[in-house]
C-alpha cells in the first residue's frame, strides 16, 4: 500500500507570550512513501523551501513551515496549479488565513476568531 496524503493545515495553540493567549503556526505537509523519498527531498531544492523528515510508519514527510515560504512559494505554486475537490477548498481557506496574517488580524481577537472559523471547516472537518 502506498501512502500519499498532502494538508494544509492551520494549528491554533496555547502561547504565553501572545497578548491573547493564542498563536496561529501554518504548514504544509507532503506525506509519501519511504520509496519516494528522493523525489521528496528533491522538493526542496525544486521549490527553494521546507525540510524533510522520515516517520515510523515507512513514510516520508515534506513540510513547510515557515510564514514567507508559504505565502512566497507554496501559494503561488497552488495558484499555478490548482488541486481539484475538497483539497482545493482546503487550499482556498489556507489561502485566505495567510492574508489575514499577512495583514497581522491574528493579533486582534476578531482576526483570530475568524481564524478559528477557518480552521474548523478545513480538511477532515469539511462537511463536503
Amino acid at each position: 500500500m502506498r501512502t500519499k496524503y498532502g494538508c494544509f493545515s492551520v494549528i491554533i495553540f496555547n502561547s504565553p507570550t501572545s497578548k491573547l493567549g493564542e498563536a496561529v503556526k501554518l504548514s504544509f505537509i507532503l506525506t509519501q512513501s519511504i520509496r519516494d523519498e528522493y523525489l521528496i527531498k528533491s522538493l526542496i531544492e525544486y521549490l527553494g523551501c521546507g525540510n524533510t523528515s522520515l516517520d515510523s510508519r515507512g513514510t516520508i514527510d515534506f513540510k513547510v513551515t515557515n510564514f514567507s515560504s508559504i505565502r512566497d512559494t507554496i501559494l503561488p505554486f497552488f495558484n499555478e496549479y490548482p488541486l481539484q475537490g475538497n483539497k482545493n477548498l482546503d487550499f482556498s481557506d489556507f489561502s485566505e488565513v495567510v492574508t489575514l496574517m499577512e495583514n497581522k488580524s491574528h493579533l486582534i481577537k476578531e482576526g483570530l476568531d475568524k481564524i478559528k472559523i477557518i480552521h474548523n471547516r478545513m480538511n477532515t472537518n469539511r462537511k463536503q
